[in-house]
């Protein structure tokens, strides 16, 4: 058994996005800042609703996979499919951008507390021109495991074994194959996790402070940053003196030149000229 352990700390930065929601990014924050195939991560988290109010009006992506986690809040998925889905506490959502799609999530509260994630998953050159999907998860639909130790572990994505039990999420197929956790571990708590090798992962503690690795050698992650992980089957983590709330997430990575501008994410130069020239003739969202 190989034990993973930290070998990158990327600190979240305050910055906004959409019509000026307020976040803090991770991952994704400057173009080399990233974990093959993991494109990005937002935490968007406030009581106030000049924060969030503005939402994320219609606006186009093309060439990767985003996954919205609400934690708490209401939020109204809309796009060009006539897909419409309502993100409230403890739901998600798996929108495959493939070609294009066009979408927009806008609030649907006036005041209270909004918090949750958006993670981008890049997709194979294979697969940056299918057709765009989405799919609305509802917190029902998200496996929830107890452990002995009073902790929780939800699944979003993928499958895994914790504690001699298997528990798997609501999205399987996808050509990355990722897992997507949200551990919760009272203070002081450890846990074992596995992991694939030859997957990247990294974690991200939003409550309290990760402790990583085993015996003496624990290294510690600060709230709000994420811990880049080195190789290896197992990954040993532990509440320090606070209770706490991390996300894992692994993924096979891909190994493809990457181009971004903006919302579009594509392989060459020439293909992200071909995604705006599309966009800016109607042409992005077309499934011919």
């Amino acid at each position: 058994m190989t034990t993973r352990t930290l070998k990158q700390v990327i600190k979240s930065i305050a910055t906004s996005d959409g019509g000026g929601v307020k976040l803090l990014r991770s991952l994704g924050q400057h173009q080399h800042l990233r974990l093959d195939p993991f494109l990005m991560l937002d935490e968007f988290s406030s009581m106030n609703a000049d924060d969030y109010i503005a939402g994320f009006p219609d606006h186009p992506h093309r060439g990767f996979e985003s996954v919205t986690y609400m934690l708490d809040g209401h939020m109204l998925h809309r796009d060009h499919l006539e897909n419409q889905g309502d993100l409230k506490s403890g739901a998600a959502q798996w929108m495959t951008a493939g070609r294009g799609i066009i979408h927009s999530e806008m609030p649907q509260q006036t005041s209270g507390r909004m918090r949750g994630f958006q993670l981008w998953i890049n997709l194979p050159a294979k697969e940056k021109m299918k057709p765009a999907a989405y799919q609305d998860i509802q917190p029902e639909q998200i496996p929830i495991m107890n452990l002995l130790n009073g902790g929780t572990v939800k699944i979003i994505a993928g499958k895994t074994e914790i504690e001699d039990q298997s528990i798997a999420g609501p999205i399987q197929s996808t050509s990355t194959e990722p897992l997507f956790l949200d551990i919760r571990l009272p203070a002081g708590a450890e846990l074992m996790l596995p992991i694939a090798l030859g997957h990247n992962a990294f974690v991200y503690p939003y409550e309290g402070q990760l402790k990583i690795g085993l015996g003496t050698e624990k290294q510690i992650l600060a709230t709000h940053c994420a811990g880049l992980l080195s190789e290896g089957d197992h990954l040993a983590i532990q509440a320090d003196d606070e209770n706490l709330a991390v996300l894992l997430l692994t993924a096979k990575p891909l190994h493809e030149p990457i181009v971004q501008y903006g919302p579009f994410v594509m392989n060459t130069h020439e293909e992200i000229e071909q995604a705006i020239a599309d966009y800016r003739n109607g042409r992005l969202v077309s499934q011919d």
